[in-house]
């Protein structure tokens, strides 16, 4: 069987996180040289020793995706690029109402997410050339359906219209735009993340619970995996998803309706 992503180069910004690092495990292993970007180094070598280890090519570079120059630098070494995926954290803040929030915690993670999706699809766009696929990933809070999701919701809408307009503006240029709307990843839901985006006690959080909880929720009575997660993005990013553009594909399991 073909490799989906064979003679592909992908950029993965986040590349050193949970779900980042899966994502490139799985690009290398449908064929694609994958280049880890973010802001620490050592989980992006981490990640890349295991994707060498398994015969694979991966580069690191260590950068700020809110640096405009450095985005841009990065992307030009690179040179040809095929696939862009940006999975840098936002800081989102959840748990207080919006009409509780100040002015610069609602606009922290909206500043941040607009901030990395436009430099790094803009970076990646212009080392294009006739094709190339770049991949966003939100959490479906755009549709104002979670109540208590904090800034999460707003940001979600933010890059998600700015890549609907992308997509329209890249389409032409042969670039496609693809969305995937994931929740309760249950390999990447730690007491520790969750307490970042709500403020609470992390020893207080009992994750299992909560993820019980969750998969009543969705219509498959299971939260998302980590890696079918990774291997939807895997198929969006190559040639057989080629018909696709400007949609989201809801991998949530059924939490957030379709």
């Amino acid at each position: 069987m073909t490799a989906l992503l064979t003679n592909k180069t992908a950029i993965i910004y986040g590349g050193g996180g949970s779900l980042g690092g899966a994502v490139a495990r799985t690009f290398a292993r449908e064929g694609a040289t994958v280049h880890l970007a973010g802001r620490t180094r050592e989980p992006m070598e981490a990640v890349a020793a295991e994707i060498a280890a398994a015969g694979g090519r991966a580069e690191v570079a260590v950068l700020d995706a809110t640096d405009e120059a450095a985005v841009d630098a990065h992307a030009a070494a690179v040179g040809r690029i095929d696939i862009s995926f940006n999975l840098i954290s936002r800081g989102d803040d959840q748990g207080t109402p919006l009409v509780d929030m100040s002015l610069e915690r609602v606009l922290g993670a909206i500043n941040t997410g607009v901030t990395t999706a436009f430099l790094t699809a803009r970076a990646a766009a212009r080392h294009m050339d006739g094709s190339g696929v770049i991949l966003h990933l939100t959490s479906g809070s755009s549709r104002g359906t979670q109540p208590g999701m904090g800034n999460t919701g707003p940001t979600d809408a933010a890059t998600e219209a700015l890549h609907r307009y992308l997509a329209a503006e890249l389409g032409p240029r042969g670039v496609r735009v693809v969305g995937i709307h994931t929740a309760a990843v249950r390999e990447t839901l730690k007491a520790e993340k969750i307490a970042a985006v709500n403020g609470a006690d992390p020893a207080a959080i009992d994750v299992d619970a909560i993820l019980g909880g969750i998969a009543q929720m969705t219509m498959l009575r299971r939260p998302p995996a980590l890696q079918q997660i990774a291997e939807t993005a895997a198929f969006l990013a190559s040639d057989g998803a080629g018909a696709i553009t400007s949609g989201i594909v809801n991998a949530t399991c059924g939490l957030v309706p379709g």
